[in-house]
């Protein structure tokens, strides 16, 4: 049987949440000048989880409330991706560089990757296999050159985020499931209210720093929350729901090369041929690690069912 390939809309989705995602690691850089990196993530989700929570609720069509255990799987997944993740990154990004963080993210396929063949035995086709290892050496390509020589500091931050890979791995493998029967804004919704209550009380590690951020900051903070957090997740859940969790983080290696062209058009900068080269290589390796199974092989379960773990239903 012939494994059905994500839809158009989905791969736009989630290709429009890496474009997004893309800028807020230089905006977060710049709003670190005056806010800490727990707080960041406190205001941002905060704000997201109340505008997601009003969109919600005006929602005539929206699903029955999830059941209690599906609830609980939900906020698990919003967790890991929004409190465990961005609690690594932003302070990853803080001790580190950006081309750092660019370089590592596009490891982060190979993390989902794993970690479905540990958990459930998913068979990868080895094109999907071949197109994620080929946008990774794509996104090395991309940032080699940017990178600087750092010290001790500049190696925390590299360790950090890549132990924020885990916790995005663990975020798409679970979130997958853990979303049957819901729509992308109230899978989003129920995500980022756990995300902002971790959030929240992570942030108080930093409350003798808090003072009234600037206006310029204030802005990038609404910009994070809205266009980063609300719109980001939403389109990536979206896409998330019809195709491998491991397809839709390949897409995100994007991010490296929508991060080059954003600093070529707003900030001038100039982009050296290998890194071109990178973006290209990047290109093609996501469209390969979409291109679907030989006639014969056996298709993988559908957004929400649960793929096999031996000889039982693998549950989370």
């Amino acid at each position: 049987m012939r494994e059905k390939g994500p839809s158009m809309w989905a791969v736009c989705a989630v290709a429009a949440a890496a474009l997004l995602w893309s800028s807020s690691y230089a905006v977060t850089k710049q709003v670190l000048d005056e806010v800490g990196p727990l707080s960041i993530g406190a205001v941002r989700f905060a704000l997201a989880a109340l505008i997601l929570g009003v969109t919600v609720r005006m929602n005539r069509h929206r699903p029955a409330r999830p059941a209690a255990r599906q609830r609980r799987r939900l906020y698990l997944s919003g967790f890991l991706g929004i409190t465990v993740y961005f609690v690594l990154e932003n302070v990853g990004v803080d001790l580190s560089t950006a081309s750092d963080a660019s370089l590592i993210v596009a490891t982060y396929p190979l993390m989902t990757m794993l970690l479905e063949l540990a958990l459930f035995r998913t068979r990868m086709p080895m094109l999907r296999v071949a197109g994620v290892l080929l946008a990774t050496v794509g996104a090395y390509l991309v940032v080699r050159n940017g990178a600087e020589v750092g010290g001790d500091a500049r190696w925390t931050g590299d360790v950090l985020l890549l132990l924020g890979g885990l916790a995005w791995a663990g975020y798409n493998v679970l979130g997958k499931r853990a979303s049957a029967g819901q729509n992308a804004l109230s899978v989003t919704y129920y995500q980022t209210l756990a995300g902002a209550a971790g959030f929240l009380l992570a942030s108080l590690l930093e409350a003798g720093d808090w003072r009234v951020p600037s206006a310029s900051a204030s802005s990038l903070l609404v910009y994070l929350a809205v266009a980063c957090s609300v719109g980001g997740f939403l389109l990536y859940n979206y896409g998330l729901r019809t195709m491998a969790s491991s397809v839709a983080v390949n897409i995100l290696n994007l991010v490296p090369v929508f991060g080059v062209i954003g600093a070529v058009v707003i900030n001038g900068e100039a982009i050296r041929p290998i890194q071109a080269a990178g973006g290209v290589v990047i290109i093609v390796g996501v469209m390969l690690g979409m291109i679907e199974r030989a006639p014969g092989a056996t298709a993988q379960p559908e957004a929400g069912e649960v793929e096999p773990a031996g000889t039982a239903p693998a549950r989370l």
